[in-house]
């Protein structure tokens, strides 16, 4: 069984749901430090202008696991979320289609940007016909820090491979996964182009891209051209 583990992102990229693709069974790693000013709460979209961020605020401080980080809902930013996305995509082939149930979840005023983030992943998976079953890391119930834990997590499932993103190489003890009979492989990220709005390609903007430009063919632009690296 290949497993990947990840935080849950902000309307994340392509490479997120490419990777989520990838395995039989994904983990959305929730119960771990919320970093501020990370993809755990914004993304970027294209418009006219270049690239613009979307971000959530949240209500944290330095001991705040991502999934007690309160979402403030004092300001307006749902209207201006609704609004930028509008401009910026209006004229895009698929707006139309997927926008209306974007906003709703949105609308739907999710307690804490976990609870937000799992469930516009689940819903981006919908869209793409990603059929990978997940869960959350809190069900699991596993103590130890950020690093030794995916690990144990990992044996307690009986996984056989654990799919990681290339960033991780850096912190990843691959000893470790050897010693315990778990293969190790990097996920590559090598996208061709889609139809985009706005001149030159921009590959790292949220999936919402992808989808309000390639409607049905989404899903022929998800996978990377290159196979993932695998290690020993």
């Amino acid at each position: 069984m290949r497993v990947g583990i990840s935080q849950p992102n902000f309307i994340p990229w392509r490479g997120y749901f490419d990777l989520i693709d990838d395995v039989d069974l994904f983990i959305f790693y929730h119960d771990v430090q919320y970093t501020h000013k990370d993809w755990r709460n914004r993304n970027r979209i294209k418009t006219r202008n270049g690239l613009l961020w979307l971000s959530v605020p949240v209500l944290h401080d330095s001991s705040t696991l991502i999934c007690d980080a309160r979402i403030d809902y004092q300001g307006r930013w749902i209207d201006k979320h609704i609004r930028s996305l509008t401009v910026a995509y209006s004229k895009a082939p698929f707006f139309r289609r997927y926008a209306p149930e974007f906003f709703a979840l949105l609308e739907s005023r999710f307690s804490t940007i976990s609870e937000l983030n799992v469930n516009v992943c689940m819903w981006v998976m919908q869209k793409l016909n990603i059929k990978t079953e997940t869960r959350l890391s809190s069900e699991f119930k596993i103590s130890g820090d950020k690093f030794e834990r995916p690990l144990k997590i990992l044996k307690l499932i009986d996984a056989t491979t654990f799919l990681v993103g290339p960033t991780a190489k850096g912190y990843t003890d691959s000893e470790k996964f050897k010693e315990a009979g778990i293969a190790l492989e990097f996920k590559t990220y090598e996208y061709k182009e889609y139809p985009q709005l706005y001149g030159n390609f921009e590959p790292y903007v949220s999936a919402l891209d992808l989808l309000f430009n390639c409607g049905d063919d989404s899903r022929l632009h998800l996978k990377s051209r290159l196979a993932n690296e695998k290690v020993g």
